[in-house]
């Protein structure tokens, strides 16, 4: 049941999103580029806490089958899920967080660059220390 998970992630998850997606950016539809912008959001956000609970609800009887379930109910014109969790529970937080988040990330990119800065420059100095030893021998 799992590969008909994946499966069915693949196609219905991301694959038919992505074709709707494009479509929403060729006609210029700002209703549909919002629907799927909310769609993708939420799509990431359930990517991301599925990696997690895999680990430890696996086990748990019909896990996969809930969640096809839950993509097709993030999907449906009809229960609008992905609209309804990012205006109910996403948007309202993201807000009320927006200012700690974009500052977390900025001290993250600065991090990653001073580490990236400082990995440079060590394995600088360790290529020229390798090549002035070569050229002695």
């Amino acid at each position: 049941i799992h590969l008909l998970f994946v499966f069915s992630r693949l196609i219905f998850g991301t694959l038919y999103p992505a074709y709707y997606s494009y479509k929403a950016v060729k006609s210029k539809d700002i209703k549909e580029y919002v629907k799927w912008m909310m769609y993708w959001i939420i799509f990431a956000l359930f990517t991301t806490a599925e990696t997690f609970t895999d680990i430890f609800l696996c086990w748990f009887p019909f896990y996969y089958e809930l969640k096809i379930a839950f993509v097709a109910w993030l999907l449906s014109p009809y229960t609008k899920g992905s609209s309804l969790l990012y205006r109910k529970f996403v948007h309202p937080t993201l807000s009320s967080k927006e200012k700690e988040i974009d500052d977390c990330l900025i001290q993250a990119k600065d991090r990653s660059y001073d580490a990236l800065v400082h990995f440079g420059k060590r394995g600088l100095n360790v290529a020229a220390t390798a090549a002035v030893m070569a050229a002695s021998k």
